[in-house]
This record gives C-alpha cells, structure tokens and sequence, in this order.
C-alpha cells in the first residue's frame, strides 16, 4: 500500500518530524492555519508516538500514562494568537501536561486534508471507494527538464552540484539523473581559454548528456549550481518547461466508485464503518436511490456544494452541514446528503498514518490510535 521509507536508524524528534512533513508538507496549509511543531526539542529522542484528532485533556494524559515521547493531532492546540499559556487555562493545562512528561507535540491539518493517503483520501478508504480522483485537483509542481552536455570525467561533479541545489527530485526520491553518452565537437576561437583544446584546432570530445527534472521555482539555483561545476567556459544545456500531465493524485475531497446500493443502505454501512458517536449520522435525499458514485470531503466539506451539485456523484458524504445551504442544494436534485461527525470522518486518517509510520520505520517507533472520543456532543434527546 505504501512505499517504505528506510529509518532505520531514526532516533529523533527531527527525524520524524521530517517523514510527516514530506507526508504532508505544512506549505499546502491554508494560510490561515497553524500547523507544524508546537513543542518539543527536535533532538528529542522519540520511541512512542500517539496520534488523535484533537489535542484534548484527557488525549494530553493518554499520551502522558503511555509514555508517548510525541502527539501529533489533526487539529490544532493553538489556531488563534494567545499571550500565555497558563494551567489556569484548559489549552495551557493540555501543553503542561504533555511538557510535564516531555511529550513533543506535532500538527498536520490542512495540509493534511488534501495530501495523498491524507484526511480525505483515509476517509473514501475506509468507505470501500474505488477508483479515487480529488473532487478539486491540487494544483500541478511546475517542473522544468534540464540538460547539461559535459565531458565524461567531471560528469559526476555536475551530477552532484544539480542534485545538491535540488534538482533530481521525484516524489520519494532524490538524485533522479539520467546519462546518455555521445561525442562533441567545438572549435575554440580568437579570445577563447579552453579548458580542452587549442584555439584554432577542432577538438572531439567523450562527453555526456545529463538530464534530470528541476522544481519551477529552483531552475536559477539548479542551472548555477551546474555551470559552476562545469569545466567549459561556454557549456551547452537546455532548460524546457514541462506540461501538466493531469494526473493530480492531491487535493480537495475524493469522488469515487462503489458498488451499486441503495442510499438507505449506503448510509448504513457509513455508519457502520465510522466509530460510533452519541449524535451519528444525518441523511438526506430519498432513500431508495441507487448509489454508485460517491463524493466525501474530511471535516468540514459545505464549501463544495456549490460544485457538486451539477457532478454525476449520487451522495456526498461530509461533516458540519447547515440548515440553508443544506436545503438549497438538495432542492437542485444532486447528489444526496450524508452529514457524518466531524470527529469520526476525520479519526479514520489515524489508521493511515500509524500504517506509514510502521513501513518507514519498522521497529523504531512504535506508534498508537487514541480511542478517546473527543467529538463535542455527548448524547441525542
């Protein structure tokens, strides 16, 4: 399901840090989001982790009565601006508790949500949809292609230079080259201080063409770097922008397909599969309508009404529905409605990232789903 990334000597906080940040990269957040380290000493050493949706109270103590050395929630401890964090206070009573007994604490939210096998993705996952796509592609890494021509003896001296300024990289892969061999021809003239060859004289070279792929934003850094390592005073190199393949595999909420069903019984699998909260579930549309195409946004999905309401998706399944906008989109006869609990949608990422942490680090770091409910309503009248 997941391609490991070997850890193995994984000790730290920074370590790990740094595989959930490339998991899920805390650039894609929101602007308006607080995500990343709250707290902790990246050269922490780090043997548990437990993982939960909200940094809560009693998830606080959990992690401290199992000795956990980091946390890492979905949401996060502090989203708004706060001038101290006093136990007098329920937010500064959570961090104390966790600092008390050196728990670091990490969050991954927004940049979460949309991430492959992240919120939403973990959320269609464990309601058995298949063939996935985002409902909202993300937007595509702008790459270029560049290629540098150089002689075979100082081939991999430009090799590094273009991998250490950040070329070469290709989702969990770095140092992504490749090497075609050839032969070059150049006269040096008047004014030239060849580096190979004489003025005047055609020289004939074993060289080497070296291509490899360059983040949009890196392609100055990335073509300096491998002219300061060239031995020629006048390389040859290409630099051609690359075209979005449209293959997004990120970004907002997941469409996918089921089995034929009812929406009756379609709701009831959802709730089935969720863990069970006090409120549950809320349906709407007729019950007897086939269900093939799904739609499912984690947490908070209303913003995407508008869009799916003219979408062949026959039920969208998310979080936090209001009243209004609830009717409104149902009077336009789209997609049927089924409104889950924020907490329960959302704690179905855990699973998945308990999963990728144990295929990248084996027996290192043993990681824990928090079982503590932590949704707000606590029963239904």
């Amino acid at each position: 399901m997941f391609a490991p990334t070997s850890l193995q000597d994984m000790t730290n906080l920074g370590e790990v840090m740094d595989l959930l940040h490339r998991w899920y990269p805390p650039g894609t957040a929101d602007a308006w989001d607080a995500v990343g380290l709250v707290a902790g000493d990246p050269s922490q050493p780090v043997r548990r982790v437990l993982l939960a949706v909200d940094p809560t109270g009693p998830v606080a103590e959990e992690a401290a009565a199992w000795d956990a050395d980091l946390l890492v929630t979905h949401h996060p401890l502090f989203l708004k601006p706060v001038h101290g964090v006093p136990a007098t206070t329920a937010k500064g009573r959570t961090l104390q508790t966790l600092t008390r007994t050196g728990c670091a604490l990490l969050t991954a939210h927004t940049n979460a949500d949309g991430a492959e096998y992240g919120v939403s993705e973990a959320l269609a996952l464990a309601l058995g949809l298949t063939d996935l796509a985002p409902i909202r592609p993300a937007p595509a890494r702008l790459l270029d292609k560049l290629v540098v021509y150089t002689p075979r003896p100082h081939a991999d001296a430009v090799r590094d230079a273009v991998t250490a300024a950040g070329g070469g990289r290709l989702g969990d892969y770095d140092s992504c080259t490749f090497t075609s061999v050839g032969e070059g021809r150049f006269r040096p003239l008047a004014g030239a201080d060849p580096a190979i060859g004489e003025v005047g004289a055609l020289s004939i070279v074993d060289e080497v063409r070296i291509e490899t792929v360059v983040p949009r934003g890196l392609r100055a850094a990335v073509l300096r770097a491998a002219l300061a390592a060239h031995p020629y005073e006048e390389p040859a190199w290409d630099l051609v922008g690359l075209a979005d393949p449209g293959t997004a595999t990120a970004g907002t909420g997941r469409v996918g397909t089921v089995t034929e069903t009812t929406l009756r019984d379609f709701a009831a699998m959802v709730a089935a599969t969720l863990p069970a909260t006090a409120v549950g579930l809320r349906v709407g549309g007729d019950p007897d309508r086939v269900v093939r195409r799904v739609a499912v946004a984690g947490g908070a999905g209303d913003f995407l009404l508008d869009e799916l309401a003219g979408s062949d998706a026959d039920v969208f399944v998310t979080s936090d529905l209001r009243h209004h906008p609830a009717v409104e989109f149902l009077e336009k006869r789209g997609p049927a409605l089924v409104d889950v609990p924020h907490w329960a949608a959302e704690w179905t990422w855990l699973p998945v990232v308990r999963a990728r942490l144990e295929a990248a680090v084996g027996d290192t770091v043993e990681a824990r789903v928090s079982r503590i409910v932590t949704d707000p309503w606590h029963s239904r009248l």
